[in-house]
């Protein structure tokens, strides 16, 4: 980030979403337990349901919208199949995760700016996963292998794949109204993930 006092150098649209976003980002964060010190096996285990029944349905409405500008790689940056590979890993059958509920109440992906936005969301939780999966090596011993696979997604590719996509988004259009659209999904998508997570009971 600049330092105060220096000009921006970030596109108009990466500015308006970091400004747009940050305070629903930092109270979510401030309500998720993995710090807590009373987390543990079970409750990672819940929390990483929760979160798969959000991301699956959410990334399926993504690839089913047609409506992702052009230049994303949806193959390559799916969250789904980790959060899926670390049910398995903590114990769930098959047949458990696919009646996992779902989140019933997706952003609207109706515009390429929407998704625009919630992708955004998506990416920029892959930066917080690193800090998360070290908290949870620590506390809970886990890895890509035993659960904690979606917490380092990205693995060495992290830093590689979040300059990548805002490369990507200041190459999208920068007019006011686009950008505003982009900034509203984004809100979105904060605002029903937290109250997706609340009502699976899963936050402090």
């Amino acid at each position: 980030m600049p330092e105060p006092h220096q000009p921006s150098l970030a596109p108009p649209l990466l500015q308006d979403l970091r400004a747009g976003t940050a305070t629903l980002h930092v109270a979510l964060e401030q309500r998720l337990p993995f710090f807590c010190e009373q987390l543990d096996a079970a409750w990672y285990q819940r929390l990483i349901q929760a979160y798969y029944g959000f991301y699956q349905p959410l990334e399926a409405a993504l690839d089913q919208s047609g409506l992702i500008p052009a230049g994303y790689e949806p193959q390559l940056r799916r969250k789904t199949p980790a959060l899926h590979g670390d049910l398995l890993a903590l114990g769930l059958s098959q047949a458990e995760i696919d009646h996992l509920p779902r989140c019933p109440q997706l952003p609207r992906l109706d515009t390429p700016g929407a998704c625009l936005g919630t992708l955004y969301v998506l990416e920029g939780a892959t930066l917080g996963g690193q800090i998360l999966r070290r908290e949870m090596a620590r506390r809970l011993a886990l890895d890509a292998g035993n659960g904690g696979a979606f917490l380092d997604v990205y693995g060495a590719l992290t830093g590689r794949r979040w300059k990548d996509f805002l490369d990507y988004l200041g190459r999208m259009p920068s007019h006011t109204s686009a950008r505003q659209q982009v900034v509203d999904a984004a809100q979105s998508t904060f605002a029903c993930f937290e109250r997706w997570l609340d009502s699976r009971e899963v936050l402090l």
